[in-house]
């Protein structure tokens, strides 16, 4: 049976008033910066003083990037078009959809231009590289496994498949795709849609990768931001200015698309500062430290809405967190797939764990037969012992030895205490019903 899949950006762009030229004056190149109001909520200047992204590679896999645009030049690389089956990663339309992918990159890894950077648009990890990757209609499995190939530790995917069959998650090749990432420690992050609803879109909702949703100025979440358990963070998601195609333009939008190029760009500062933690220990980072606005506090966490909190890179990159387990908060592949193929292999290996339940059966009866053998022994030792024990105190003229008096001035013995008997601590996963964070101002103060 065949499926139809469709596969969307996660981006409402819109065109305020007309696309800003990159030609622009001195003061309306000011008033984009100024338009960029997440950097500032994010606390990215000093940031920067810690790490800007160097030496890291963020896949995007989107409608392709324009490599040309003034804002991005010299930060992407060659890529691959798996619509065409070329190099050429560029976008090949002038609409809304196919700016896309361009705007994504330029969330990430804008470096503007003129002088001192004054101008266009600035990316939150400006010296991280775009692997550009133009996806097309038949899922992420080809595009996925591209990435980790070519060097990419951090994936970008602001888009997701909607059709009837993947509302449960994605197919078997989708699946194996993002555990071959996992096993090659890329980190996966994914928007979970703009729909407004409970219900997480694929890929975000698959095991191993990590799911955004978006947050508005205010800090508190994005009315069309769609929810649900899979949520572990949150970032900015309204009026975030980006670069466009065709030309040197910009555009502005509102998305969870662009929350999720935030956390990705945060994940690379994060990538260039600590190279040794694995995707899962910053994954862990980016959750020790997110932040929950007032409006939300005394919450268990993670929430449906909010996951762990809105990113704070500064806070991530500079604070004291120990490294955590090599997945940290992400689930893996293996704990959570449920896709066909996963079902099919337990199907396959469900006489062999039913003969294998029976065995172990049969080994706890016999364990359990052979505790009760030893207890009774052991009693009868006991008794016996007592027995002899009362015998001689008897001929010895009674308790207390000769004379039948009792000894008071001897303290009796401790009682004994069982050394096979282990005092056992309740363990706590520390990514379950955690206490709110410490509040603070949105956006945090410089």
């Amino acid at each position: 049976m065949a499926f139809t899949r469709t596969v969307r950006a996660l981006s409402a762009t819109t065109l305020t008033g007309a696309l800003i030229l990159a030609a622009a004056p001195a003061a309306s190149a000011d008033q984009t910066r100024r338009d960029q109001w997440a950097l500032g909520a994010l606390q990215a200047e000093p940031a920067w003083k810690i790490s800007e992204g160097k030496n890291v590679t963020v896949a995007v896999i989107d409608t392709g990037v324009n490599a040309e645009h003034v804002d991005l030049k010299n930060n992407v690389l060659k890529g691959k078009d798996f619509v065409d089956g070329d190099d050429d990663a560029s976008p090949e339309s002038s609409d809304d959809q196919a700016s896309h992918g361009t705007a994504m990159a330029s969330v990430i890894a804008g470096h503007g231009h003129g002088p001192g950077a004054a101008d266009g648009v600035m990316g939150l990890a400006p010296e991280a590289k775009i692997l550009p990757i133009r996806a097309d209609l038949a899922g992420f499995a080809d595009e996925i496994r591209y990435a980790v190939d070519n060097g990419a530790s951090v994936i970008n995917i602001s888009m997701d498949i909607t059709d009837q069959y993947y509302k449960g998650g994605g197919s078997p090749e989708d699946l194996e795709a993002i555990s071959y990432a996992v096993k090659h420690d890329a980190l996966i992050v994914a928007g979970t849609g703009n729909d407004g609803k409970r219900g997480v879109a694929f890929p975000a909702n698959a095991p191993g990768v990590l799911a955004v949703g978006g947050v508005s100025q205010s800090g508190a979440v994005w009315q069309n931001s769609n929810y649900g358990p899979e949520v572990l963070l949150t970032a900015p998601a309204t009026g975030i200015v980006h670069a466009a195609w065709p030309g040197n333009k910009l555009s502005i939008g509102d998305g969870t698309s662009d929350a999720t190029a935030f956390v990705s760009a945060a994940a690379a500062l994060l990538r260039s500062k600590f190279p040794d933690l694995t995707a899962g220990q910053i994954a862990n980072r980016l959750v020790k430290t997110a932040i929950l606005p007032d409006s939300a506090k005394g919450m268990s966490l993670p929430d449906e809405k909010y996951g762990y909190g809105t990113i704070r890179p500064l806070a991530a990159l500079s604070d004291a967190i120990p490294a955590g387990s090599r997945y940290g908060p992400l689930k893996t592949p293996a704990a959570g797939s449920k896709s066909p193929s996963a079902a099919a292999t337990a199907s396959s290996s469900g006489t062999e764990d039913s003969a294998q339940e029976k065995a172990d059966q049969k080994q706890m009866i016999f364990f359990a037969v052979l505790g009760v053998v030893a207890l009774v022994v052991i009693g009868l030792i006991v008794l016996l012992i007592v027995k002899l024990a009362r015998r001689n105190k008897n001929k010895n003229g009674g308790p207390g030895g000769p004379g039948g008096y009792p000894n008071y001035g001897q303290q009796p013995p401790p009682p004994q205490q069982n050394p096979y008997q282990q005092q056992i601590a309740p363990q706590q996963n520390p990514y379950q019903q955690q206490p709110t964070p410490p509040h603070g101002q949105w956006p945090p103060q410089q």
